[in-house]
């Protein structure tokens, strides 16, 4: 299906220099004849609903697992949350070549090439089954080293985490099927069925949760292990419902059990181009993070718990930003497909402003309703009272945080994997765990020490991806071709 602008842009021929084009209006900055704003704007809300939806919903879905598992008691907090970093890093090859998906399958379609699109996407596919099968044998037989590498502090949180990461290792490879059809659903700009089973799999989870963790309406007592089971049947629902979609043909995209599933280097090759930039910034990014999560641990099991509830409202924050860089990734990847770098540029503009606006409202929400969001997770008051303080610190990211979001997004739709993987290497891996030991080791600031390295981070980062935007590179990015 093609967007607004997408149509009238049918009206310039395919492959025309956009330099003529520029040079007949005068001014780059300018929208082409025909499309007016309200029509941009209207294509970034088209593609960015859904996904601020989905998106969203599932965070909601992973804080109230949270505030159940919360009524546990900081153990439990705390145990879960070391599974995070753990789970994350076994993903990291399968997220990172979804990266490449979105890119590709957005380029192609862009550029009308659809039956590149469905190889790209057939590719991909196979390469995430055999990925995430790998990752899921290996988190199930070192769960207990991982947990313990992360820095458990008592036996209690230590069997909490174990439990729950090796649940989540038995539904590991659906979840990850599932995260490449909806890479490949967003590349060719549909959000909305993503946004759907998403919906299906939150609305199965939290249910579970509420069934499974206490034992309520005859069901067992399982408290983690039940939180655990809740979200991979969940994400099970997911997967069925994802795959039902593809498997039909109505989508300009459609999943075939065929012989294209018996990998092909080249169509690979073209993937890992912006894939394997990509895999790198993960691998550093999560390297970074558990080096931050095990520099805070080490605080104890109080503070501990304490950080993980506020890395789970900051995880929501992220939302606006990460639905916007979605409709980025997408807009920038097709314009450039049709060789039209002056649309990308307006979508990526005009995407900032919608995320600008909305990381004012959050900002303020943090700053007021700091101490009563921190109640919905705990009732200990060492927890609520430190975590307000820090959902202070949140509230003043926020506008430079959605603006990273956005371009990074941006960056990424055009392919230039390289520098974000850069820029994630200086302040991730050194930059806020260097910081965060600084401050917690020779200041009295503790946990707060901490949260202002991230901080911190997130401003420099900011700076880097609004400068490498600034410079315009990304407009001349060639990808390979299949």
């Amino acid at each position: 299906m093609q967007n607004v602008t997408e149509m009238a842009l049918d009206l310039i021929p395919m492959g025309t220099e956009e330099k003529d084009w520029q040079r007949e209006r005068g001014n780059s900055k300018e929208l082409p004849e025909g499309i007016t704003s309200r029509q941009v704007y209207a294509d970034i809300v088209h593609i960015a609903w859904p996904a601020l939806v989905e998106l969203t919903l599932t965070q909601i879905a992973s804080m109230v697992d949270m505030m159940m598992i919360g009524r546990l008691g900081s153990w439990a907090l705390a145990g879960v949350g070391l599974t995070t970093q753990p789970k994350f890093l076994l993903m990291t090859a399968f997220i990172a070549m979804n990266v490449g998906t979105t890119a590709l399958v957005a380029r192609y379609k862009g550029a009308g090439e659809k039956e590149k699109a469905e190889k790209v996407f057939q590719q991909a596919m196979t390469f995430t089954l055999i990925t995430s099968l790998i990752a899921s044998v290996l988190g199930y037989l070192f769960a207990e080293k991982l947990i313990l590498f992360m820095g458990a502090q008592d036996e209690q949180s230590l069997n909490a985490g174990v439990v729950y990461l090796r649940i989540q290792m038995a539904g590991f490879v659906f979840m990850a099927l599932t995260t490449t059809v909806t890479a490949a659903l967003r590349g060719v700009g549909n959000s909305k069925v993503a946004m759907i089973y998403n919906l299906a799999a939150n609305i199965v989870n939290v249910i579970l949760n509420y069934l499974l963790i206490y034992g309520n309406l005859g069901f067992p007592r399982l408290e983690v292990a039940g939180a655990s089971l809740a979200t991979i049947i969940g994400q099970g629902v997911a997967f069925v419902w994802a795959m039902k979609y593809v498997l039909g043909k109505k989508e300009y995209i459609y999943f075939r059990i065929n012989k294209e599933l018996i990998p092909d280097w080249t169509v690979l090759k073209t993937i890992f181009a912006i894939g394997v930039p990509a895999m790198v910034e993960q691998l550093v990014m999560r390297t970074g993070l558990i080096i931050y999560t095990k520099t805070v641990a080490g605080l104890g099991t109080v503070p501990y718990a304490t950080h993980q509830v506020c890395m789970n409202v900051l995880a929501l924050s992220f939302m606006t930003g990460q639905a916007l860089a979605v409709s980025a990734t997408t807009l920038v990847g097709q314009s450039l497909g049709r060789k039209r770098s002056d649309m990308a540029e307006h979508y990526s503009r005009r995407s900032q402003h919608i995320g600008l606006v909305l990381a004012v409202l959050i900002a303020i929400v943090f700053a007021v309703c700091n101490e009563e969001i921190m109640m919905l997770y705990s009732s200990e008051s060492p927890i609520i009272e430190q975590g307000a303080r820090i959902l202070l610190l949140v509230a003043v990211a926020q506008p430079f945080q959605v603006s990273q979001f956005i371009l990074a997004g941006a960056l990424r739709g055009a392919g230039d994997t390289r520098s974000i993987a850069v820029y994630t290497f200086l302040t991730i891996l050194i930059l806020r765990p260097a910081l965060a030991m600084l401050l917690i080791h020779y200041t009295d600031l503790g946990l707060i020490g901490a949260w202002i390295a991230l901080v911190l981070d997130q401003l420099v980062r900011t700076a880097l991806v609004v400068g490498r935007y600034r410079s315009g590179k990304w407009k001349y990015i060639k990808l390979e071709s299949l």
